[in-house]
């Protein structure tokens, strides 16, 4: 079968906001919802899209993985990620689409939440290992306050009024942190896994400062150091220590645009005891050193 990129184009316009919310009912002919409706061609995006399954069932295509999606199942899709649905029984979807990186989503601030970690950021790569058993799946009271949410963002959407922007980021964060705080309650196994992982991600956004030992972030975890090293490596690309020395690298890249603390002062502020340390983690992560960043940005 061949894949079609579902460019996001064709959902936000040429110019406009990257962020479009779409429906797809299924009828006894499942006939097209929408223009640019993919539901049953294998495809993939070039944005993230948040699946919301509000009505029936179906069998979901992911990079070549099958999985049984039914009412109340809230996931993401990310960027590049090959599905498609078929099998489809009364399925009624909403599908969020948004851009993270073009809408400027305060991930620092998000990942601070473990159920946000787990649910955006952690399912995602295990949703293969896991079977899907690790995604979210919502109940018939907090399913009803989601779609609510999600009409809200399709009323801006179409209302097209002065401020819709800042309206629906904000409407996609109170999702986000309504998602993130009903995953925490999430009682599967593979979630509570993802869930310990994300309670270290959090722990290193919330306090990035602190002098952190790795026995602290296994105690955290509840993990053996090789559990927690192999899926947070696989997770994030990095080791916990190497994910802290890069988020003390952005903090820093903040202090130096935006304060006149000296280069020693914000790697002290930031959890770097030696300058020098500072100073050559930066420039290995951004290839100058603070003083030459500092300049460029000025």
């Amino acid at each position: 079968m061949n894949s079609t990129i579902a460019d996001g184009i064709h959902y936000f316009g040429l110019a406009g906001f990257p962020m479009a919310v779409r429906r797809v009912c299924t009828d006894s002919e499942h006939a097209p919802s929408h223009p640019h409706d993919l539901t049953e061609v294998e495809h993939s995006h070039d944005f993230c899209e948040l699946v919301i399954v509000t009505h029936g069932s179906a069998m979901h295509m992911l990079e070549g993985n099958e999985f049984p999606v039914t009412a109340g199942d809230v996931f993401l899709l990310q960027g590049r990620q090959r599905h498609y649905f078929y099998d489809r029984q009364n399925l009624d979807l909403i599908n969020i689409m948004y851009d993270p990186e073009k809408i400027a989503l305060p991930e620092n601030e998000l990942r601070r939440m473990p159920g946000y970690c787990a649910m955006f950021m952690l399912e995602p790569t295990f949703r293969r290992q896991h079977r899907f058993a690790s995604r979210l799946h919502l109940k018939r009271v907090p399913l009803a306050h989601v779609e609510q949410l999600a009409e809200a963002m399709e009323r801006e959407c179409d209302d097209e009024m002065p401020g819709r922007e800042v309206a629906l980021r904000a409407k996609l964060l109170e999702l986000m942190v309504y998602l993130s705080r009903a995953y925490t309650s999430t009682d599967t196994t593979e979630a509570h896994a993802l869930l310990r992982v994300g309670n270290v991600i959090g722990a290193l956004e919330n306090d990035f400062s602190k002098d952190w030992k790795l026995d602290e972030l296994l105690q955290i975890a509840h993990m053996s150091r090789s559990n927690l090293m192999r899926v947070f490596r696989k997770a994030t690309g990095q080791t916990p220590i190497e994910y802290l020395v890069r988020l003390r690298i952005q903090r820093a890249m903040e202090m130096l645009r935006n304060t006149d603390l000296t280069i020693t002062e914000i790697a002290m502020e930031v959890g770097f005891n030696d300058s020098n340390y500072f100073t050559r983690q930066f420039r290995r992560a951004l290839g100058e050193s603070p003083r030459s960043f500092r300049q460029g940005k000025a």
